[in-house]
């Protein structure tokens, strides 16, 4: 009886056993399937936009979907649903993810400070739309310059081949020879380094009461409306670009 008993005990372990290699052998297969879909996910082409409270949306109802990146995002969405049921003819521009990394109130320096947290995936495309909180506080516009540098420098670093739509800002002419300095630092920069431009994220808005907040300073829903058509100038060409496989 005690041989039996040991027999019994013996092949209730193996079974335990083999269950929980089962178990484990499933549990990697799900690990594995789960990493693969993240680097999927990851590998996806993305745009992000580093900015201040214009990209972040400050006053809007709604800045997940009123504040001009995620009026961008639909836009691209649009595009290409179009282009999957359009003729061979059609210049693809692929799927593209577009990522809001705008902070009321932020800085070159601010968006130095936290490039490398928000590039921890890959970029396709950098959107640089800092600096007007720098000039309305009268930093110096060399800092200006050498942050917005050495942020496109660190996002470089991990995405070499990627591209870069720098975006203007301008003060108030009232800022006298300050406001001539400080514009003319966008220029100078997308000159220098070959980035696409935009003069000025609030072409046809800034000063137009009909398209912005009662502050005056933020635009509205129908403000941003605008703006994602002035930035989608500058970005389009750049999307055409990078879903060309033999583009420099």
């Amino acid at each position: 009886m005690a041989v039996r008993v040991a027999q019994v005990s013996t092949s209730v372990t193996f079974r335990n056993r083999s269950t929980m290699n089962i178990r484990r052998l499933l549990y990697f297969f799900v690990c594995c399937t789960l990493v693969l879909v993240a680097r999927a996910e990851i590998a996806s082409k993305s745009i992000l936009i580093i900015g201040d409270s214009l990209t972040a949306g400050y006053g809007l109802p709604d800045p997940a979907t009123q504040a001009y990146p995620a009026l961008l995002q639909r836009k691209l969405d649009e595009i290409a649903s179009a282009t999957a049921s359009a003729s061979e003819t059609a210049v693809p521009i692929g799927r593209w993810r577009v990522v809001n990394a705008g902070i009321s109130g932020d800085t070159s320096s601010g968006g130095l400070r936290r490039i490398d947290w928000v590039s921890r995936q890959p970029v396709a495309i950098l959107v640089l739309a800092l600096g007007s909180n720098d000039g309305l506080r009268g930093l110096d516009p060399a800092l200006v310059t050498k942050n917005l540098s050495a942020l496109v420098a660190r996002v470089r670093a991990k995405n070499p081949d990627v591209r870069v739509l720098l975006i203007g800002q301008r003060m108030p002419i009232s800022m006298g020879d300050y406001a001539a300095r400080f514009d003319g630092v966008f220029p100078a920069l997308a000159r220098e380094n070959g980035w696409a431009f935009v003069p000025f994220l609030l072409e046809g808005v800034g000063g137009e009461a009909e398209l912005n907040q009662a502050d005056a300073i933020h635009p509205n829903e129908a403000g941003h409306a605008r703006m994602a058509e002035t930035v989608w100038a500058g970005l389009a060409p750049l999307l055409v670009v990078a879903a060309t496989p033999d583009a420099p």
